[in-house]
């Protein structure tokens, strides 16, 4: 048979050196050295990194790309950024967020992305953002999957039609159910909101993902009731806790006792390094807190955690391309982990991590996995993240529909001329 894709000697994320990858009918058949199989394409990876795909497990569609409408955030805040996304609504539009949403969608699949989990607000009653966004992940389905968050953006209580708008975004195809008890007006009506969100989720069968603890004030606990919530309820491994930056400011006795009831939950912690690193600390003069959540400890207890892109060029952040491998490095940097498994365990963030947290099926690099890979210039995972590795093919369903060039520099010195690569080895 030579149907399919046949990728010869590749390097795979856990080490394994001189591996063959064979596709057929758009899922991994076989993953072995030597591989004595045909396929009508055959890519040789000459040693390239080849891992599944990247996964974005906290991003916002609906405000992507939108930097500048109606103005800039002056002070940097997570709470300007909010004010400024109010200001916008009025003139949002179904096309003007699909099209934004759309062109970002071509920039994830370029950097290798193949899953998102998108917030959605729901906190404007005309849900154009549902609309635009439930037909986006329909039409971008064959080439990156997108799972949308029903997301009360104004607060699940403070927000007076928060309730009737879920229903109606549940009809309209909505995946998770989501929340931000912080924003709530008392910390007794944030403990409720999450309460009340967990039995509605449970209840229709679904996953939770909620904004919790986006804040420098260490007694914003809301993770501790979603962690309740989630054994009262039965849901261990469909719940995650994004941001939790409040654990950033807690003291190490109360956190001593959180992160062992996070991970006795199967809550998913999902931390956005570039984000949670520019909003936070905000207030601080001189020490600055980090504004990360603590992520060696969390993975330590054996906790879930995934990185996020969280925004890009929107009203919280000015910056970003989609790339994972900065979000990698940034989380890297901030939580210092700079230890040979600490930094391969930052590349899990962002791929294995985060495709745990979204619940997806079909994921991985093994037979019976889909056939959704990347091939990175780069010699491994940590070479990928210091290089920020150019993506040389993305693949998808065992096709290639990305292609990018190594990035090589060519140097003329005096009368010698080079090519000159960021690898290790030249």
């Amino acid at each position: 048979m030579t149907a399919g894709l046949l990728i010869r000697d590749a390097t795979l994320p856990d080490g394994r050196r001189g591996v063959d990858i064979l596709i057929r009918d758009g899922v991994i058949a076989a993953v072995a050295p030597g591989l004595g199989a045909t396929a009508e394409t055959v890519i040789d990876a000459a040693g390239d990194l080849v891992a599944p795909p990247f996964v974005d497990s906290h991003l916002h569609l609906d405000s992507t790309l939108s930097l500048g409408l109606p103005r800039l955030n002056r002070s940097g805040t997570l709470l300007e950024g909010i004010a400024l996304w109010g200001e916008l609504k009025p003139d949002l539009t179904v096309e003007a967020i699909h099209a934004r949403a759309k062109r970002l969608c071509t920039w994830s699949i370029a950097q290798g992305i193949g899953a998102i989990r998108s917030h959605v607000d729901i906190c404007d009653d005309r849900l154009l953002a549902v609309e635009a966004l439930t037909a986006l992940r329909a039409e971008m389905a064959p080439w990156i999957t997108i799972q949308l968050v029903a997301f009360p953006q104004d607060g699940w209580l403070r927000y007076p039609r928060a309730a009737e708008n879920l229903r109606r975004a549940m009809a309209m195809g909505i995946d998770v159910i989501g929340g931000i008890p912080h924003f709530e007006r008392s910390m007794a009506d944030g403990a409720e909101s999450v309460r009340q969100l967990m039995a509605i989720a449970a209840e229709a069968g679904m996953m939770v993902d909620m904004h919790c603890d986006e804040s420098d004030d260490p007694l914003s606990r809301h993770i501790e009731t979603l962690a309740a919530e989630t054994v009262r309820h039965g849901m261990q491994g469909r719940v995650a806790g994004s941001h939790l930056t409040s654990m950033h400011s807690m003291d190490n006795y109360y956190a001593s006792k959180l992160i062992p009831l996070i991970a006795e939950a199967g809550i998913s912690a999902i931390a956005n390094p570039l984000i949670n690193i520019t909003l936070q600390g905000r207030h601080d003069t001189y020490p600055k807190r980090r504004g990360l959540t603590r992520v060696p400890e969390l993975m330590a207890a054996g906790v879930n955690v995934a990185f996020g892109h969280d925004c890009v060029m929107d009203p919280w952040y000015p910056l970003g391309t989609h790339d994972m491998l900065e979000v990698a490095s940034m989380g890297l940097h901030v939580a210092q982990m700079t230890g040979v498994e600490a930094m391969r365990a930052c590349f899990d963030a962002v791929t294995t991590n985060a495709a745990r947290a979204m619940g997806l099926a079909g994921y991985g690099m093994a037979p019976g996995c889909r056939g959704d890979l990347v091939q990175l210039d780069a010699a491994d995972p940590i070479e990928a993240i210091r290089t920020r590795a150019a993506r040389r093919r993305v693949i998808r369903g065992g096709a290639v529909i990305a292609e990018a060039p190594a990035r090589v520099s060519r140097l003329r010195l005096g009368d010698a001329a080079m090519e000159i690569g960021l690898r290790a080895g030249g």
